[in-house]
């Protein structure tokens, strides 16, 4: 899996975690032997993005934690309940006071009654979906596996199972790959409270969980921690993805970001899978896929380099009553765009804190997987062409090839011809025929000097976006 020449060494990974948190106990020190060493030159001339991750081209991202049981303001509640005077109201008015009833106090409401692993993993199956990637951690600190390192995790409170563990289970099942998001690095200054207001955050009671919030940077042990849970994750669940949010983009972090990549790719190494980081900016030097949020900050051209866009199906990462959400068609388009420019489409969707995906988020889900059971041929597995389209207004295409075959998508409705200018006599070659996925038999057309026109069938054979496929052409 790993390019021969790189050479057998060992991680200098000393030291991974403080001494046991209350309710936890140390994980191993030993470093894992591989060919990785925690240098950016070293993981730039050793990684490659797994060929799994370029075909896969669609996944399921979703923020669900205890921020899911009140619903209220976005998946950023613990820090707003505590410094938003908005926010701050409404929970004492529904609650009572941040000082009496804290963060902390969701934790036996998060009770996940109707989390149902199977019917999850199969919906996202149905949705056309090739790999998921669940919360383990938020800004909150709350752990959702069964973790070693801390008593405030999913195992030991709450609903008291392993929520990462069984859904990993359930989606592998699936042939899924399946990764975990970990955004604790933002945790230790997170939850500041508004000056002069009452709360539990600097109960030493609670220390272990709320840390306590404090300004600047985090400490070595807070450090030491932050790797040791990631290498908790890494171990305990073989991840296909590891994902990281903004927190760790500082330079001030990479000395603890090389640990991590390096232990990660070892691991990898000795159970032979081709596995990834995903990160934003310029949080990794090398070794990671680059991740943008929202689809609004994805490439406007064709990339060199693969990543991804993680977008959310409503207007909230995390669950909010009443939130408004996308459509099917609108997540197709994106999926196109994204995939004609070298990159992945990640839909983030939001459970409820019982466990339950809200029946409209499935529907779009169901809509998108019924898109790509005529399409998929369009998206999987393919590759850029040396352009990713042409067109404005209702008359634009995006283009993908798989081999000598090219994929010309038409983001509306043709009409009785569509005609594709790119692929004028001169330009691609001779096209030798073109067929409309979900219809059946051969289509019409001719070539000349304006481009390649195709007589299009009476009858859409979906709904979205319609993908021509054209043969013939020399595109290696």
């Amino acid at each position: 899996m790993w390019q021969h020449h790189v050479r057998k060494c060992c991680l200098v990974l000393a030291a991974l975690v403080t001494p046991a948190l209350a309710g936890g106990s140390a994980a191993a020190t030993e470093p894992p032997k591989g060919p990785f060493e925690p240098t950016w030159e070293f993981i730039e001339n050793n990684y490659k993005v797994p060929e799994w991750f370029r075909d896969a081209k669609f996944g399921i991202f979703m923020h669900w934690g205890l921020y899911s049981i009140p619903a209220h303001a976005s998946e950023w509640y613990p820090k707003h309940m505590y410094s938003n005077p908005g926010v701050t109201k409404w929970h004492t008015d529904k609650y009572g006071p941040p000082d009496k009833f804290g963060y902390k106090d969701f934790i036996p409401l998060f009770k996940c009654e109707k989390f149902d692993p199977d019917a999850w993993a199969e919906l996202f199956k149905k949705s056309g979906a090739k790999y998921v990637v669940p919360t383990a951690e938020h800004h909150d600190g709350w752990a959702n596996w069964d973790s070693d390192l801390t008593k405030y995790c999913a195992g030991k409170m709450g609903p008291k199972r392993d929520l990462i563990g069984d859904l990993a289970k359930s989606v592998r099942k699936q042939g899924l790959k399946f990764g975990v998001s970990n955004h604790r690095m933002e945790h230790s200054s997170f939850m500041l409270p508004s000056a002069n207001l009452k709360t539990d955050l600097f109960d030493p009671e609670y220390a272990d969980f709320y840390g306590p919030p404090k300004r600047g940077a985090p400490d070595q042990k807070f450090l030491d921690d932050w790797v040791a849970r990631n290498c908790e994750l890494i171990d305990k669940y073989q991840v296909d993805i590891l994902w990281f949010d903004n927190g760790v983009n500082g330079r001030n972090f990479d000395a603890v970001k090389l640990k991590v990549a390096a232990y990660y790719y070892n691991r990898a190494a000795e159970w032979k899978k081709a596995v990834s980081l995903s990160t934003k900016g310029d949080a990794y030097l090398a070794g990671s896929i680059k991740d943008f949020e929202r689809q609004g900050r994805a490439p406007k051209e064709l990339t060199k380099y693969v990543w991804q866009v993680d977008d959310p199906i409503g207007e909230k990462f995390g669950y909010v009553e009443g939130m408004k959400l996308t459509n099917a068609g609108t997540v197709v388009k994106r999926l196109v765009e994204n995939v004609s420019k070298n990159g992945n489409l990640m839909l983030n969707i939001s459970p409820r804190g019982d466990g339950s995906i809200p029946e409209e988020q499935q529907k779009i889900l169901l809509g998108i997987g019924k898109w790509l059971d005529v399409n998929g041929d369009a998206i999987y597995g393919t590759r850029p062409w040396t352009q990713f389209g042409e067109g404005k207004g209702n008359l634009t295409y995006r283009f993908t090839t798989n081999g000598n075959t090219l994929y010309a998508i038409a983001l509306n409705w043709p009409g009785e011809q569509a005609v594709v200018e790119s692929l004028a006599t001169g330009k691609a070659g001779k096209v030798e025929s073109v067929t409309l996925l979900g219809h059946n038999g051969v289509l019409q057309f001719t070539q000349d000097e304006t481009g390649l026109k195709v007589k299009m069938p009476a009858e859409k054979p979906c709904e979205h976006a319609f993908s021509l496929k054209v043969t013939g052409l020399n595109l290696q």
